[in-house]
């Protein structure tokens, strides 16, 4: 099982390109650090880029220096976080539960459609939840009752080297979060005598010997960063709309009801039940702690100034250890009824499927989803085939059966998923421009992005570019060092004119502003949402 679930897991790391921004994003600055060596301040693009700790950059940087430039080589650090992450609730959930247990949360966890998406989606937030759930790991075992003086402290020190560098994967929430919870939890149990056993000065100094190198290092490197760290990228961006991600209070729902498929009713069931599990007495209830981690991270989000559907990601491994838990008393009959209206999803994604077409724009044509229609249909089939065979063993009272059968079906089917987004490619990668782009690059060339900035260019092109009358996200790290963008388009005009060769992308409103003002540039490839150029003169 666990081999079968490593070559589901990472067989189609290479397979996508790399799309839309966080992807071309988080594979850039890993590509800029090993091409400069500078591994203290993070550039994108370039340019400072001060909004995210460097663990995931340096862990991606070094998977390129051992492996080379690669699609997987950029997504191995969210693939490897979120199956290590299976592998300790495993862990976690048969030291607390038995070993049925364990493996029925390692196989909720890895099965759930959130969960498994992200860790083959590049994005931070996979790293920051595995080391998340180290230290949910570490304060559950380490307070387990069953644990001596000498198991207490190793694993108090564990969740403190978690919260360390969760801190170093996506900030101050490292801390944050998991010192709420224990917090919220000692307040409910009105258990104060739980403070001798957090080691909180021990483990405060692993803490700060994990961290604080780093965060010395780059500001006594750049003088501008604390305040733009912790200023601007925590107190603003929980507490304001500065980076124009608000969302409703309840945006969180439906991505938990859909991303915790195909356990849904068996989450509302666990959690029904749960109640009356929950410890009376003064001992530590690993229950109760896991339902407080998953409520209060969610209720924290929720009430956050911007919020994006990744944000959740570490209330899944404890929603899978109360699942887990919950799987182990449940019968067959139950379990069976539960699945059944996963079938009933399978069967109406098939019959949706051919009128994907129907979502075609003139960004997206048509072409592009009947390319993802495929994988569709193989998404649904396996659901439809895994959910089935889960229901007919559930049924018969083959509990465990029923769970691996569905489990592998929810993780192939999300994978298919991930892996139908492929076909959308073309609008969302500039991956098969640049192939067209390939025989006019020469080395040191001028190269412009006018009004935009396609994210995953520079890691296609080996390169950085030179941003024009565009700022975004680099607007800090332009600010900083000016000299490095054309601040308007009549700068960049005068520029172009003066190059005996150079290359631009734009948008195609812009190049036709740019003929109109007949600004002399050749067509190197185009798509529905982008323009490669060159001048007239010089090498082809």
């Amino acid at each position: 099982m666990l081999l079968v679930a490593m070559v589901i897991w990472c067989g189609n790391l290479e397979y996508r390109k790399l799309s839309l921004s966080d992807e071309g994003r988080y594979s850039e600055i890993p590509r800029y650090m090993a091409q400069s060596g500078d591994w203290t301040t993070p550039r994108l693009n370039g340019i400072k880029y001060f909004e995210k700790p460097p663990l995931q950059y340096w862990a991606t940087a070094a998977s390129y220096r051992v492996f080379g430039e690669h699609n997987w080589s950029a997504r191995l650090w969210p693939a490897l976080t979120g199956f290590l992450g299976v592998l300790l609730m495993y862990f976690v959930g048969a030291r607390l539960y038995g070993a049925t247990a364990g493996l029925y949360t390692a196989l909720v966890l890895g099965s759930s459609v959130l969960y498994s998406a992200l860790a083959h989606i590049l994005t931070l937030d996979m790293g920051l939840a595995f080391f998340l759930t180290v230290a949910l790991a570490g304060i559950l075992l380490g307070l387990d009752p069953r644990a001596d003086a000498k198991t207490n402290r190793r694993w108090m020190h564990v969740a403190a080297a978690g919260c360390a560098l969760a801190a170093l994967s996506k900030g101050l929430i490292g801390i944050v979060l998991p010192g709420a919870v224990v917090v919220l939890y000692i307040l409910i149990k009105r258990d104060f005598g739980l403070l001798r056993k957090l080691h909180l000065v021990t483990g405060g100094l692993l803490f700060f010997a994990i961290t604080a190198p780093w965060f010395i290092a780059v500001s006594l490197a750049n003088p501008e960063f604390a305040w733009f760290f912790f200023v601007h990228e925590h107190l603003q961006r929980y507490t304001s709309t500065i980076h124009q991600r608000y969302q409703p209070w309840y945006f969180f729902i439906p991505i938990l009801l859909a991303g915790i498929l195909p356990w849904l009713l068996t989450l509302i069931d666990a959690l029904w039940n749960a109640r009356k599990q929950l410890g009376k007495g003064r001992e530590f209830d690993p229950l109760l702690f896991a339902l407080l981690w998953a409520g209060f991270i969610f209720a924290f989000f929720s009430a956050s100034g911007s919020k994006l559907p990744s944000y959740i990601l570490p209330i899944f491994p404890a929603l899978a250890l109360i699942i887990g838990l919950r799987l182990t008393a449940m019968s067959g009959r139950t379990l069976a009824w539960q699945l059944a209206p996963v079938a009933v999803l399978a069967v109406a994604g098939l019959i949706a499927t051919p009128y994907a077409v129907r979502l075609a724009s003139t960004n997206i044509p048509a072409e592009l989803y009947l390319a993802q229609i495929p994988w569709l249909y193989g998404a649904g089939a396996a659901l439809l085939a895994g959910s089935a065979t889960a229901i007919v063993f559930a049924w018969r009272g083959h509990v465990k059966n029923a769970v691996v059968a569905c489990a592998f079906a929810g993780l192939a089917t999300t994978q298919l998923l991930v892996m139908s987004e492929d076909g959308l490619s073309p609008a969302h990668s500039t991956y098969h421009l640049v192939q067209k782009l390939q025989p006019y690059l020469k080395p040191d060339v001028p190269f412009y992005s006018v009004r935009t900035y396609e994210q995953t260019l520079p890691f296609y092109i080996k390169r950085t570019v030179t941003l024009v009358d565009y700022q975004d996200e680099m607007a800090y790290g332009l600010k900083q060092e000016p000299a490095l963008w054309v601040p308007t388009l009549a700068e960049f005009e005068r520029r172009w004119r003066g190059h005996d060769y150079a290359l631009a992308v734009m948008s195609l409103e812009v190049f036709d502003e740019l003929q109109k003002s007949q600004l002399p540039m050749q067509l190197v490839a185009r798509d529905t949402e982008r323009v490669f150029v060159r001048t007239k003169g010089g090498p082809p």
